[in-house]
C-alpha cells in the first residue's frame, strides 16, 4: 500500500525549500517557465545541478528542444512570480522584466527578483513517475544581494526567519 498524495505532500511540505523558476525557449522562440522547489546541486567537478520537471508542463518540451535552461532562484520579492509560474497561464512572462541568458540559448533570466541564477546545458534526463529529472551542466550564473524566498507548509517566507534574524544565529 502506497502513501496517498496528501500524505506525501505533507512529508515534503514539512521541510523548508528554496523556490525557483526554470525557464527555457521553445522551438518556436517562445519563453516557457515553471515554478519548482526540486532543485539541488549534484556535482562540483564538473558543475552540475538537477531539477525535476512535470511531464505535463510546457517547459519540459522547451528544455528538451533547446537543450538549455535557466534556474532562477527567487528572492523574497518573487512570491507573486512563483504563483504565476505555478499556474497554467498562456503568457506567464507578460509584464515581467527579463533578459536573455548568455550561455543558455537565450532562456529568460528574471534578474529583478532572484538571489541567483544558473545557466545550464542539458546533460541527461531520467523519466521518474510523473516528472523528468533533468541534469544540467552549469555554464554560467550569478548571485545577487537579496533575501531568498522559501516555501514551507504551503506558505512563503524569507530566510533567515524572523526568529533567527532577531537572535543573530
Amino acid at each position: 500500500m502506497q502513501i496517498d498524495t496528501d500524505g506525501f505532500r505533507s512529508i515534503f511540505g514539512a521541510l523548508p525549500t528554496a523556490v525557483a523558476v526554470v525557464t527555457a525557449i521553445d522551438g518556436e522562440g517562445n519563453p516557457r517557465g515553471l515554478t519548482t522547489n526540486t532543485v539541488t546541486a549534484l556535482s562540483v567537478e564538473p558543475p552540475m545541478l538537477l531539477v525535476c520537471l512535470d511531464e505535463e508542463s510546457t517547459t519540459l518540451p522547451a528544455v528538451h528542444d533547446a537543450g538549455h535552461f535557466v534556474v532562477n532562484f527567487l528572492a523574497d520579492s518573487g512570491g507573486g512570480i512563483s504563483q504565476t509560474f505555478a499556474g497554467k497561464a498562456d503568457d506567464k512572462f507578460a509584464g515581467l522584466r527579463q533578459r536573455p541568458a548568455a550561455r543558455a540559448a537565450g532562456a529568460p533570466v528574471l534578474a529583478d527578483d532572484i538571489v541567483a541564477h544558473a545557466e545550464c546545458e542539458v546533460h541527461s534526463t531520467i523519466r521518474a513517475g510523473d516528472h523528468t529529472i533533468v541534469v544540467g551542466l552549469v555554464r554560467d550564473g550569478a548571485v545577487y544581494d537579496r533575501t531568498p524566498l522559501m516555501y514551507h507548509r504551503r506558505q512563503y517566507f524569507t530566510w533567515p526567519p524572523r526568529q533567527l534574524a532577531a537572535t543573530g544565529n
